[in-house]
């Protein structure tokens, strides 16, 4: 179990393990290595840097930047000092990023490219703001250079006293980072979070879920999202190394290279490695997976149980199938992670079938980020497993999560009304999230706003139904709606580049998109899909129309987190007339 008080502690321990590769980037078709004694010594010449600037504890300094190397070495640079780190995700407009470091009050910004660079240009006045860094190499006018910073850091690799007794001064109750929420219902608002809540969680989160020395993990989730950065801060502490990878479109072929150990990614990217998996299977080899997975359907038990079936024809399929999908992974994933959104039990009941159990797990931002996981010793399908020891959870009347602990963030940076709004009069965070306990496991069945009343009064949850449709290849994604109308319809997002090739089999073979989705055909063959997942809905819950828009949604459009959850605010406001004209008007 990890035992820090701090996560400067946790650093301390990891950076004094000699020349053992701590991380890795991709260097042209290379993979390059970072030792701790390498990490260490370029920490400290960015806290040179930072007390150049003045920078005090307390300060908060940003960081704006895609999944690489840096990442890290900056967030450890500015947590030793006892400041605040302040993550901002790369995909933000200039008018979002001007937002947060305004309201951040963030004194010094590192960006990482360019892009970002101009962004910064582009945010509008700053007043706060007096240190601009930009870690790519370039001119860039007024800004400080951080390639040229670290020429220093070679000399200062060796263990200092100095700077050891630095990072010890930071105590458990002060404040470490400020993370925003990703805006789906107004402004993003800041949670604070201390270095308890961290150290805490990942005490607590990680027991029994056997990290250790030597495994790895490709951290491509961005590292402003809660979940992602705290498996980074798990698996430094184990010992572990992991690879960074700033271009998700690079993750096949950095898991073939790197070999990860553990795998954690949003359901978005199971649903594709499904569908992708599915697409490529015709004829005799999807005969060849249809067997292989029922044979998979036939050990369910034993599998979810982490035993290996020692039956003939599992021990067949498993040759011929279920190790080529792990090959796909790297070959060597000892637990895969899916976490952000829920993932659907679709999804989840198919890779089990293939011999691969997916871990889900549950918490907020709010939370640090874990309340809930499922561990080797620990394990139930479609739940998100048993609550943490330094956690409790209590279900309200209305179905709602309440949760508090030490990993339980204390408020909002400058929103003490807003903060008050989140906890019950006695105390628990007010989680959003509805759910039940049975057997001391967790489930989660959607969000309390988002839950459909329909105008006859029925309650409609739409993330299960959603979360069906996305089981197939072509959708997507999928928005139900009908909330205070007569009767549940959806939007359907296509998986366009399988829309595509599906049309190009079946006699469609238009290129624009907008007369691809209007297709006779493609709109038979959607409204089959829909069929499909009515037929295991409630009479209440079943869409009785469809549209199918010519957009696939994406973070960079506005309709998507970071984290790939829908802001379906955005969506409704997008498509009102179509969503009316379902409806037969306003």
């Amino acid at each position: 179990m990890l035992d820090f008080g701090t996560i400067n502690e946790l650093f301390g321990s990891m950076s004094h393990r000699g020349d053992t590769t701590v991380a890795m980037w991709r260097c042209g078709n290379d993979w390059s290595t970072i030792s701790s004694q390498q990490m260490y010594g370029r920490v400290r010449a960015v806290v040179a840097l930072l007390q150049q600037w003045g920078i005090q504890r307390g300060d908060r300094v940003a960081l704006v930047s895609e999944n690489r190397w840096e990442w890290p070495m900056i967030d450890f640079a500015v947590l030793a000092l006892g400041a605040v780190d302040v993550p901002l995700y790369q995909t933000l407009t200039p008018e979002q990023m001007g937002y947060i470091l305004r309201d951040s009050g963030a004194k010094a910004v590192f960006v990482s490219t360019r892009l970002q660079y101009e962004k910064l240009l582009a945010a509008g006045e700053i007043p706060s703001l007096e240190h601009v860094a930009v870690l790519d190499e370039g001119n860039f006018e007024n800004a400080t250079s951080v390639p040229d910073v670290l020429t220093q850091a070679a000399g200062l690799e060796q263990p200092d006293a100095a700077f050891d007794a630095l990072l010890m001064e930071t105590k458990p109750e002060a404040l470490a980072t400020i993370v925003y929420t990703s805006g789906t219902t107004g402004d993003p608002k800041g949670v604070m979070l201390t270095h308890r809540n961290l150290a805490d969680n990942l005490r607590y989160s990680t027991d029994g879920l056997r990290i250790a020395a030597g495994d790895s993990s490709i951290s491509f989730l961005p590292l402003s999202h809660g979940l992602a950065r705290h498996l980074d801060y798990a698996i430094y502490g184990n010992g572990g190394k992991i690879a960074y990878l700033p271009r998700f479109d690079d993750l096949a072929g950095a898991m073939k290279a790197v070999k990860p150990t553990i795998f954690l990614a949003v359901p978005r990217v199971y649903e594709k490695v499904r569908q992708g998996t599915e697409h490529k299977s015709t004829g005799m080899k999807k005969k060849i997976l249809n067997w292989a997975i029922g044979q998979g359907k036939k050990h369910r038990k034993e599998l979810m149980e982490g035993k290996t079936p020692s039956a003939l024809g599992w021990k067949v399929a498993n040759k011929l199938v279920y190790s080529k999908l792990k090959e796909a992974f790297g070959g060597e994933v000892k637990f895969w992670i899916s976490g952000g959104a829920p993932l659907g039990m679709d999804s989840a009941e198919w890779f089990l079938d293939m011999g691969i159990r997916i871990f889900e797990g549950y918490g907020l931002t709010e939370t640090s980020p874990v309340i809930s996981r499922n561990t080797f010793d620990g394990y139930r399908m479609g739940t998100v497993g048993k609550v943490i020891p330094n956690m409790e959870i209590r279900v309200a009347s209305d179905g709602e999560i309440e949760a508090r602990g030490s990993s339980v963030f204390g408020g909002y940076w400058q929103r003490e009304e807003a903060s008050k709004k989140e906890f019950t009069e006695d105390g628990w965070f007010k989680t959003g999230d509805i759910g039940k306990l049975e057997d001391g496991f967790l489930s989660i069945t959607d969000r309390k706003k988002e839950l459909i009343k329909t105008s006859g009064g029925k309650y409609i949850a739409p993330q299960p139904i959603e979360g069906k449709l996305k089981a197939d290849a072509l959708v997507g994604n999928a928005a139900v709606v009908g909330d205070s109308r007569k009767f549940a319809a959806v939007l359907i997002s296509p998986n366009l580049q399988a829309l595509q090739r599906w049309g190009a089999q079946n006699g469609v073979t238009t290129k624009d998109r907008a007369a691809l989705v209007k297709d006779p055909k493609v709109i038979a063959q959607y409204g089959s899909i829909v069929k499909g997942v009515n037929a295991g809905l409630e009479h209440h819950e079943t869409l009785k129309k469809f549209f199918v828009v010519a957009d696939e949604w994406s973070i960079e459009d506005g309709e998507l987190t970071p984290s790939m959850k829908l802001k379906r605010r955005v969506i409704l406001e997008k498509y009102k007339d179509e969503i009316d004209a379902m409806y037969g008007g306003a």
